[in-house]
């Protein structure tokens, strides 16, 4: 049984995939669990090979992930490109990670004994990948998962499978034993009962989630049951401050990239841009300029910026927030509502927190303007959301950046830099609605092994009974 994507913007086929159902999934987590024990059995070295290789796989194919990506998501070439290259960079991190995953000897009050933090692979790991940046969070929800040791089943996106099964077809080439390295596709209507059979499997020891809010508590909810840890990457309001010390320029390129690249479908996407008052009109009207210089259109013909966002739900949506906006007194400095996919950067100014844009997500190319009164209360507002995944603050001052910065509650701050900013290596996520845990390099090897205590007796015991 197959079920399809249709392309956003043409409304044309863009893929077809196999519809799994949840009767299939213990077979699945059987397979992965056969797989674990072949790869966690191979040395840190030899599990390094195989990732490299996995990397050059996926670079091999970047004309079919652009194509891809383009037909299942409306994405841009330059959108897909930069989605291959971090994956791939992704893997390559993983893959010097396998000789970094350290023990410790650990000092004891016992005569004669030797206690030591050990750390081994948990088993077979869940990873539930979004649509949005689908090569990067694909590869993310797997890499260091196998770095440590364990095998993983991938959960594709319904809106993304031709996407997601690329990296599938990719590691398969790589070296990996058999099993190792799994895919379940699904049609929409079959994604709750999907998943939830894949986390009641006994065989799955670990899930890691990137997606909504929503979704992320349903997952975290499941799991609760069956006492298995999650790695939650959800959603997000980043806001960008710009105090009154601010370089303009450089405010206004961050602020244009963070806000509209992908078209603002990122969850690090600049979504409240908080400006002291005292240089509020010269930045608006920097920004205003900018943004009104971006234009979309068709990806295919790669000549604009802005491509096509996901689906008529997300211009239904950005355009009621734009609509409850400006009813309450809000103004348009750029852009305005969209008539289809592809929607034009829109910029909100005078946005209050009566108005739905303040709070909620937009994941669209629309970006709030709040103005605050001064530094204190930039960061009042940039605290007052649930969210806290990434943020920013520009200033010349970077002392002050980093007194502010430590202020602001979320799991990544950027001073004089773009919320929008990935790197491999890097600790990733959020705090509050935007989840818990941490992708990225060495951080990402806890939420992927289990700290046992091991201890050696190397003298006779002496017990009180």
């Amino acid at each position: 049984m197959q079920f399809t994507r249709i392309n956003p913007l043409t409304g044309t086929l863009a893929s077809t995939a196999e519809a799994m159902q949840a009767e299939q999934m213990p077979h699945i987590a059987q397979l992965a669990q056969q797989g674990f024990k072949a790869w966690s059995a191979q040395g840190p070295n030899s599990r390094r090979a195989v990732l490299n290789n996995a990397a050059s796989e996926l670079e091999l194919r970047r004309k079919e992930f652009v194509r891809a990506m383009m037909e299942e998501t409306g994405a841009t070439e330059g959108w897909g490109m930069f989605n291959l290259t971090l994956a791939a960079s992704m893997l390559r991190e993983a893959a010097s990670i396998t000789t970094q995953i350290n023990g410790e000897v650990i000092p004891s009050d016992k005569p004669g004994c030797m206690a030591m933090a050990h750390r081994e692979p948990v088993g077979v790991i869940l990873g539930i990948a979004p649509w949005n940046a689908p090569i990067i969070l694909g590869v993310r929800a797997i890499s260091t998962a196998l770095a440590c040791g364990n095998a993983v089943i991938l959960k594709a996106s319904e809106i993304c499978p031709r996407t997601h099964s690329l990296i599938i077809e990719a590691l398969a080439e790589a070296g990996f034993p058999e099993g190792t390295v799994n895919i379940v596709t699904n049609a929409p209507a079959d994604a709750g009962a999907v998943v939830g059979a894949l986390i009641d499997q006994p065989q799955v020891k670990r899930i890691n989630f990137t997606g909504s809010t929503e979704v992320g508590r349903i997952i975290a909810k499941r799991a609760a049951e069956h006492l298995k840890p999650c790695l939650l990457e959800l959603g997000g309001k980043a806001p960008l401050l710009v105090l009154n010390d601010a370089d303009l320029d450089e405010a206004v390129k961050a602020a244009s990239f963070g806000a509209y690249m992908n078209q603002g479908q990122i969850c690090m996407s600049t979504e409240r841009l908080i400006v002291v008052d005292e240089v509020a009109d010269a930045f608006a009207e920097k920004f205003a300029a900018k943004v009104s210089q971006m234009a979309s259109g068709d990806p295919r013909e790669g000549k604009t910026p802005l491509g096509a966002v996901i689906d008529k739900a997300t211009v239904s949506k950005v355009n009621s927030l734009i609509d409850d906006a400006v009813s309450k007194g809000a103004t348009l400095l750029a852009g305005g509502k969209g008539e289809s996919v592809l929607m034009p950067a829109t910029v909100v100014d005078h946005v209050t927190e009566e108005m739905a844009i303040y709070r909620d997500e937009s994941f669209g190319p629309v970006v709030a303007m709040i103005r605050a009164k001064d530094e204190a209360d930039a960061i009042r507002i940039a605290n007052d959301s649930e969210y806290g995944l990434s943020s920013a603050v520009f200033t010349k001052d970077v002392a002050r950046g980093l007194k502010v910065a430590k202020q602001i509650h979320s799991g990544i701050c950027h001073i004089n830099g773009a919320t929008v900013h990935d790197e491999a290596q890097m600790p990733f996520g959020g705090v509050g609605a935007s989840g818990y845990g941490r992708f990225g390099g060495k951080a990402g090897i806890d939420q992927f092994t289990e700290l046992r205590w091991i201890t050696i007796e190397t003298e006779a015991g002496h017990y009180p009974i």
